[in-house]
Order: structure tokens, then sequence, then C-alpha cells
């Protein structure tokens, strides 16, 4: 009954692409294959984000364009996965999406983050009729095949992900988040804290080192507040763990709550040569009015703190940052304070949004009283400005050499292969004789555009 192709597209974070890295580890091991197109699949899952109304809407527009996979194979079974799953999947079911009302037939199955333990389960009995992992796994908690299911605890922790990339790797430490920031769903969506513990962590490390893997990225929604169940370790000690455990690779982390970083934290990056100078910072706003209806738990003031310190003890280290316009109640002295920090900060890039109302948050049943126009307005400024601050930062590389693990070969042109920084910039340079992805090769900057830097391997 398992021998389906599967499908998956993932939208969203790094930790949607973390998760299907361990849904596609379940089917496997069940029976499923993988493949890499839709036209092939008798099973395709969309892995959603929810975090804002844009991405949700994405995922019915693809709902649309796959009728024509329906017509062409009339047992497909296409599902929802992930975090709008768990916002949605009454919802996709009853059709009553405040985000499309058009007839979602297409969709069979549905299964949250905490849920995909069981995913082969519930692909199959999608065939005998439209389920949800709510129906299968939430009402039926004495059914002994669930007998084990962890409640709101999941961690994956003893499943080894199915992985294709063998230069770059995605870990998840932890999963869920205790900060509730008014306006975010991934507390509703992925539930409360919980971290892995660090000898499964390690144990995963090494693994992927055999593997011939150069770099690995440690995920949370908030991995500052790790903590190890069974030892009690701080993320900073982790930090050490990884960097002195495993001499070769080269870690980044993602993403950090200003109110939890620590001078460890910092001092560790700084004391670790294979710790990735980089350092994703989310302000979301420079008003403490603002923040505070954020609900962030932290002042402009200790944020530019932080900033310093952090430039102090790694001085050439990448900041980049999330940024909000339009949030409700932002006024003009608002958004100007925000464009002040930018200028004071100046961030290497920035993922930058307007505000839009995720129902079930707090900031849901706040007036949204700044108009669509000026929402844009005010998102654009900060987007010309980060632009601009952008270009001047990677002029300022012109002339510096930057150890960059190789990547892959550029789309544009054949004879040029690209690789990133340990300061997560990514470098275009010609080809050479010999080399391969996974390579770390010293390249001298010799030129640069706000997205891109240019150079020539010495």
């Amino acid at each position: 009954m398992n021998n389906k192709d599967v499908y998956i597209e993932t939208y969203g974070c790094q930790m949607n692409l973390s998760d299907t890295e361990i849904v596609s580890s379940v089917l496997v091991k069940n029976g499923f294959r993988m493949v890499n197109s839709a036209d092939v699949a008798d099973v395709i899952l969309l892995n959603t984000c929810s975090v804002r109304e844009n991405a949700e809407r994405k995922i019915f527009e693809r709902l649309t364009h796959l009728k024509q996979y329906k017509k062409k194979k009339k047992d497909l079974l296409v599902g929802i996965i992930g975090c709008m799953a768990e916002r949605w999947e009454k919802n996709l079911f009853n059709q009553k999406t405040p985000v499309d009302s058009r007839k979602q037939s297409m969709v069979n199955l549905t299964a949250g983050p905490d849920d995909y333990r069981y995913i082969h389960y519930i692909i199959n009995s999608a065939t005998n009729g439209v389920v949800s992992s709510f129906d299968i796994l939430r009402k039926n908690v004495n059914f002994e095949f669930f007998s084990d299911k962890p409640k709101d605890l999941e961690t994956y922790d003893d499943i080894v992900p199915v992985r294709t990339d063998g230069v770059s790797a995605w870990i998840s430490i932890m999963r869920g988040c205790n900060n509730f920031c008014s306006y975010c769903v991934v507390p509703y969506t992925r539930g409360r804290e919980r971290s892995r513990p660090l000898q499964s962590l390690l144990n995963e490390i090494q693994k992927l080192k055999e593997q011939g893997f150069k770099e690995i990225t440690l995920l949370g929604q908030n991995v500052n507040s790790y903590k190890c169940p069974s030892t009690g370790i701080n993320f900073a000690s982790l930090m050490s763990e990884c960097a002195e455990s495993s001499n070769g690779i080269r870690f980044r982390f993602m993403t950090s709550h200003p109110k939890d970083m620590s001078d460890e934290l910092i001092e560790t990056i700084g004391e670790h040569e294979n710790i990735c100078n980089h350092i994703h910072f989310a302000m979301q706003s420079g008003s403490n009015s603002v923040l505070k209806k954020m609900n962030r738990k932290y002042t402009i003031e200790h944020f530019l703190e932080r900033v310093e310190k952090i430039k102090n003890v790694i001085p050439y280290c990448s900041l980049t940052t999330d940024i909000i316009a339009g949030f409700p109640g932002e006024r003009l002295e608002d958004h100007e304070a925000t464009l002040k920090a930018m200028e004071i900060i100046r961030y290497d890039t920035a993922f930058m949004f307007r505000y839009s109302a995720r129902e079930g948050t707090k900031a849901f049943d706040l007036v949204d009283d700044v108009p669509e126009d000026e929402k844009l307005r005010r998102l654009n400024e900060v987007i010309e400005l980060q632009q601009k601050i952008s270009k001047e930062q990677n002029e300022l590389e012109k002339g510096r050499i930057h150890k960059v693990l190789v990547e892959n070969v550029s789309k544009k042109n054949k004879e040029e292969w690209f690789g990133r920084t340990d300061t997560n910039k990514v470098v275009i340079f010609q080809y050479k004789s010999g080399m391969t992805a996974g390579d770390l090769i010293k390249v001298k900057i010799t030129g640069s555009s706000s997205a891109t830097l240019f150079g020539d391997i010495i």
C-alpha cells in the first residue's frame, strides 16, 4: 500500500526545509519513494508557512493550479502540512477559509508540525477519503497505534532526516516558542519551546561530518533560549561543544531573540573560528512604543547596546534583521525611529514586510489603524534605505580577503561559481580547475552590488 511516489514543495523558513527532510525520512522508512517532480507524483505535499497572509495566499493559488494534476490522475492525493495546516485544517475541509472562498476540494489530508511521525499513516488513511491529523491523531488519543505519541512535545531527535545536499545542512535544535510576540502565530502552530538533548545533536553532527558536509546551521525559533533537557547546558555552551568537537565544519545559527542575546554567546562566537561571523538579529521596530505593543520584551536602547557589544567583540560580524512596517498604532515618529536605528546599526541585509493581521494572535485584536497605502509607503521607505545601506556595506568589502565555502556553478554563467563567506554574503568568482562544491577557498573581493560580492581566487 505504501509504494507511492511523493513530491514535497516547501514554503517559508529554514525550519520548514528541515521539516521536509524529516517528513521525507519517515516516508522513505515506511516504503514511500520521494520524487523531484509533481508530474510523476502520487502524493503532493505542500509544506506551508503561516507567518504572513501572503504566504497563505500563495498556497491557495497553488492549490488552484494543482487542479490540472487532479484531472490527469484521479487518485492523486494533495496534502497541506506545516503551520498553515495547524491553523486551517478544519477550515480547509469545510471551505470557510478567510483567504479564499472558492471551493477547495483539492485537499485530501493535513498534518501539523507535531504530526510528522505518522505522516505515512495519514496518507494511507486519505486513500479512503479526506482526513486531517486533527481527526486521526487528536480525536483518537486512545487508538493503540498512537499510544506512544508525545503530546505537544515532539522534537524528532531520533529521526535521521533525508538530505541530498552534501555541502550545507540544517539541524533543528529545538521546536516551538515561548515568546508570544503579539503579531506571531508560531507559538500557536508549533507549540511551546522544547529542546533536543545535546548528545543527540552531537551524534547527528558527527554523522554529517562523516558524510562530507562542510557547514551546519542550527535552527530554532529562538536558539538563545536552548536548554539541554538532560544536562541543562545553554546555547553558548552548545555552540562551544559543536565548534570544538567538529573542527572543519562551519557553524551558523538562527534565529536569535534580542532579549536573550548574552555576553557569553557573543564571546563564544568571537573565540571560535569555525562559528560564522553572522547574526540574524530581528529588530522589528526602532520604536519602544511599538516594541511594547509587539510584546518583544526589550527596548531599542537594549537592542543598540547588544549591537555595540557584538561589534566590539566581533568587528567584522554581519548583522541581518527583520522589520515590520505599519504595525497597529505605529505613528510617523515611530516609523522614523526605525529608519534612525537602521542608519545607526547598518544591517547588511534585512527581511522587510508590511504588517498583516494574523487571526488568533494578540495583535489581531488591536485596531489596524495604519492605512494600507501608508503601510506600503513606509515599507518602501524602509526598503529603499536598506538597499542603500546594503550597497554601501558591500562596497566596504573591496580589497578584503574572505574564506569562501564553494557551493555551486553560477546560473548566469557556467564559467563562474558562487560561494558564501562566513558573514553569509554570496561571492561570485571564476571557476578554477579542480574546484568542487564544499571546497574552502580564499577570495579577494574586487567589486560588489547591493546583494552580491565579486572576487578573485588567491
